[in-house]
């Protein structure tokens, strides 16, 4: 299960994210081109952006449940408050 306090610091703020889990196995990128990317130095993927359509968010989701080693999180049951809180004790 991903985990937020390892989050790499290349993921844009939001719900979803990558942590240093990552085996970087190309499939989120597959998955999700829109939102994820590579890290070509730190050889991870990361999200660089967060979904903005159905499809987006459906492909997300997609590829948090088929990542092998559960490296893709969502935090999407947090709020707007409790997140900002946290980006800022994290940075």
């Amino acid at each position: 299960m991903a985990d937020r306090i390892n989050k790499y610091p290349d993921n844009v703020f939001g719900k979803y994210y990558v942590d240093s889990q990552c085996i970087d196995c190309d499939l989120c990128r597959e998955t999700a081109p829109a939102n994820f990317k590579r890290n070509d130095e730190g050889g991870h993927s990361y999200v660089y952006k967060q979904p903005e359509t159905p499809e987006e968010e459906e492909q997300c989701r997609e590829a948090k449940e088929g990542c092998p080693v559960e490296a893709i999180g969502d935090d999407g049951d947090l709020d707007v408050m409790e997140l900002e809180a946290q980006r800022s004790t994290e940075s």
